[in-house]
């Protein structure tokens, strides 16, 4: 896909499923999704509270997976 269609193709299911992470670790969100996921299939907002970023999933799986895998980092109880 070319960025174009990328994006047009986010805007069709964002803001999906949501997973916030604290701000110090967007470095580990973002690797996680670069290595388990395609581009199209994540998004991330920055600075979406105090200390907080919010990635933002097309599938609920991932975003479970995403959510188990930084649980000890994040800042949400559960989906």
């Amino acid at each position: 896909m070319t960025p174009q269609e990328i994006h047009d193709y986010k805007l069709k299911w964002l803001p999906g499923h949501t997973v916030r992470l604290h701000s110090d670790l967007d470095w580990k969100g973002k690797d996680w999704c670069r290595k388990q996921l395609e581009r199209h299939q994540w998004s991330f907002t920055s600075w979406t509270y105090n200390y907080e970023h919010t990635f933002h999933f097309e599938d609920i799986r991932a975003a479970q997976n995403f959510a188990m895998e930084m649980k000890p980092y994040s800042n949400q109880e559960r989906i």
